[in-house]
């Protein structure tokens, strides 16, 4: 049983009343956990098929279920075909109501759980952009757009107020999921317990207001815009709607949903959408100057690949990216992922990243070869794996699903597995 603040206590005593005792003893069980399909490459009903370890679907989500968790190193979570997430956080991106070529930016983004299910409701379509303002964060941020085979992304990492400058009424839609004092996290993260004070709760407001005040700025009018938490605490939630749309006319509110753990399976979330009035498409950034030098994957793309990506070619070292057109320039821009890593220049040779692998579909590749159990074991731990197939760049399966390339010479399959992610 989770020892929770006096002051918590009380507050939630006069919040749900007679519904209190009921909301108590939800503390004395485990936490719910959840994962979400993701669309971009399977169906909900496909990977229930390969993951069959569902517990019963989540009401509000219909890509999303609950299980265990526990299955970090199963093939379906390698191959970025689910992500896992707490249940009631999945309500903030299906409340944004994302369309196929929207912009959209998810402002405080890490680690990623709603902006890759942004992503799958856009459909590789349209731009996301997923910023987090904490280095570190960001980087984890990354890894889970690239597992998740997202390719019209860019993680950048910076502030509200930086980001404001770079990007005026430029997004259609808007994610603030902000830094809150976590009450909804609490039988999750027991240090969420420790770290809790009233205090707290007032000093998260504050920032919060000072996030939504630069989201705003950076909605087109007519747009929608997502405000949301993980805590109940009303100073964070109706308070903050409150002094904000205030202080911004302009915005209305649409609906709002509260979820509590006592009455839904779900450790806790509040979210309201707001729609900015007006109606004007958004502002247009300046285009990059100066393209990067694509020759060699373009090369690349030819022998090994049956597509043809589109996009604009920037170089950060010996690393090439793909850079969703609608983006435009970089410049003042602190980016983590610039769009879909296609690999390394290597002494005038080109080697795809395992981005790129995550980001296509088995019948992109020229040269695949599905694993079975014994295969899928060796490759994951870095060994060679021995079939017959054509010389050149391919991608293991598992199933239909790519999990990494190897590079195959005379029957022997080179292993290409990032060494991070081997074991």
């Amino acid at each position: 049983m989770i020892e929770l603040p006096l002051d918590f206590i009380n507050r939630m005593k006069e919040t749900l009343k007679d519904e209190y005792t009921s909301f108590s003893e939800v503390y004395s069980h485990p936490p719910f956990h959840g994962f979400r399909a993701n669309l971009l490459k399977i169906t909900p009903a496909e990977l229930l098929e390969l993951f069959p370890y569902s517990k019963g679907a989540v009401p509000w989500c219909d890509s999303g279920f609950y299980y265990d968790s526990g299955y970090g190193k199963h093939p379906c979570h390698r191959a970025g075909l689910f992500y896992s997430q707490e249940p009631s956080a999945m309500i903030s991106a299906e409340l944004l109501n994302v369309e196929c070529g929207d912009v959209v930016l998810d402002l405080c983004a890490a680690p990623g759980g709603k902006s890759t299910h942004l992503a799958s409701k856009l459909g590789n379509k349209g731009l996301l952009v997923s910023n987090e303002i904490v280095r570190s964060r960001a980087l984890i941020l990354r890894e889970n757009i690239e597992r998740m085979g997202i390719s019209n992304a860019v993680v950048t990492n910076m502030s509200p107020d930086e980001m404001e400058l770079e990007f005026s009424a430029f997004f259609d839609k808007i994610l603030v999921d902000a830094p809150c004092s976590g009450e909804g996290m609490f039988r999750k993260e027991p240090e969420a317990v420790l770290a809790w004070s009233v205090e707290h709760t007032l000093s998260c407001a504050q920032r919060q207001l000072l996030i939504l005040n630069s989201a705003a700025k950076m909605l087109r009018p007519g747009g929608s815009m997502v405000y949301s938490t993980c805590t109940f605490a009303p100073a964070e939630n109706e308070e903050v709607i409150k002094k904000f749309t205030n202080d911004h006319p302009e915005f209305t509110v649409e609906c709002r949903e509260h979820i509590y753990p006592h009455t839904s399976n779900g450790e806790g979330h509040f979210a309201a959408r707001l729609s900015k009035s007006g109606n004007s498409a958004r502002e247009e950034r300046k285009k990059l100057l100066k393209e990067a030098d694509g020759s060699l994957f373009r090369k690349f793309e030819e022998e090994n690949l049956n597509t043809h990506l589109e996009g604009t070619f920037v170089l950060f070292g010996e690393n090439l990216y793909l850079l969703p057109d609608l983006f435009g320039d970089i410049k003042n821009i602190k980016l983590v992922l610039p769009g879909l890593h296609l690999g390394e220049i290597k002494k005038n040779r080109f080697e795809p990243s395992h981005h790129l692998a995550l980001a296509l579909k088995k019948d992109d590749f020229k040269i695949t070869h599905t694993a079975c159990e014994k295969d899928i074991e060796l490759y994951y731990q870095g060994n060679v794996v021995n079939a017959v197939v054509p010389n050149g760049w391919g991608a293991m399966l598992y199933d239909k699903y790519p999990i990494g390339w190897f590079k195959s010479v005379n029957g022997v399959l080179k292993n290409h597995y990032p060494k991070k992610l081997r074991g």
